[in-house]
């Protein structure tokens, strides 16, 4: 039977855009999954600070295709999802539910080649090290590290398109370290006074005073700006609440301290050219919980107003590591 595209069957839902011709450079891949019930190990345990836990799935696959997951966006009724890895590809699926709205698993698994400006894909991960990833409008814009750059793809068809074009990152191209650039790209919401302006966040590329660089990229508050690092953590993707403000998530690594990630929650009217921002942390976890190297993270609503946080991981296709999906409903503006 033919089947539709990479993510031409997702951006139906994502964008409301038209179906496109089938790909042959797409794959299906067959997923399996691990019902993640618990977030802390050996806990029922289901409230974190500003978080609660409703659960999540450990994903693997026999193609060596699956990981390097570094970004994920869900469409406006959560049913949907699409990503970035940083090993240039697209990924795009379907969420299973059970009656609660909780994860069972995940359905139409396919990833496609990311396209450069040629029209070419690459094996080269320097090329194609896609870490951030946001939809605006009928546009997908990644970012890229290493090979620095913020690209525009066409929503009806990301994974069979060569990018219309660039954004300018306004951040100096030599303070962008080359395995620490542009992680986290997102678009203030209408309620923000950056409405509709691209955000960018560099995960460890400091000024001389060891402040992280970030930038808006677009609209009249253009400009960039520092968000303070607190060693060790560095940061790996983030997104708007409703309400302007910035979540931030953040990882650590040491062979003596293990693996651990938090989220801060930034002040939105504070993100303006020249400013060093900061904000506290309202998630935080260790190897006593679910996590791995969590790279991605993405809010929505539902249409009773409840705000939701999805995060994946990036198991570097190592087999000492894992893909993780992890879901929160996030409580903290409701108390």
């Amino acid at each position: 039977m033919a089947r539709l595209s990479l993510v031409a069957s997702v951006l139906v839902l994502l964008a409301a855009t038209s179906v496109l011709p089938l790909r042959a450079e797409d794959e299906t891949l067959d997923i399996r999954s691990r019902l993640i019930t618990h977030f802390k190990v050996g806990s029922d345990q289901t409230r974190f600070g500003d978080f609660e836990f409703l659960g999540g799935l450990e994903l693997s696959s026999s193609s060596p295709t699956l990981g390097g997951m570094s970004a994920i966006r869900l469409s406006e009724g959560r049913e949907s999802f699409l990503g970035v890895m940083d090993t240039g590809f697209w990924y795009a699926g379907r969420f299973e539910r059970d009656d609660t709205g909780v994860l069972t698993g995940i359905s139409s698994f396919t990833v496609s080649p990311i396209l450069d400006a040629d029209g070419a894909a690459s094996d080269e991960k320097w090329r194609f090290d896609a870490e951030g990833l946001v939809i605006r409008g009928e546009d997908v814009l990644v970012s890229f590290e290493r090979q620095s750059r913020v690209d525009i793809y066409p929503a009806k068809s990301p994974g069979g398109s060569r990018p219309t074009g660039s954004l300018p990152l306004l951040i100096p191209l030599k303070e962008l370290r080359s395995n620490r650039g542009l992680e986290t790209i997102t678009v203030a919401p209408d309620a923000s006074a950056l409405a509709g302006a691209v955000v960018v966040v560099s995960e460890k590329s400091l000024n001389e005073r060891g402040d992280i660089y970030a930038a808006i990229l677009t609209g009249p508050s253009k400009g960039v700006f520092f968000v303070k690092r607190h060693a060790p953590y560095d940061i790996t993707d983030g997104d708007f609440l409703p309400n302007g403000d910035l979540l931030l998530l953040e990882r650590r690594f040491s062979i003596a301290g293990g693996i651990g990630m938090r989220i801060r929650r930034i002040d939105g009217s504070r993100l303006g050219p020249g400013n060093l921002v900061d904000g506290p942390v309202v998630l935080e976890a260790d190897f006593g919980h679910q996590i791995d190297n969590m790279e991605g993270l993405d809010v929505t609503t539902d249409d009773q107003g409840e705000i939701f946080i999805t995060l994946v991981s990036d198991d570097n296709h190592s087999i000492l590591q894992r893909n993780l999906i992890l879901e929160f409903r996030y409580i903290g503006d409701a108390r």
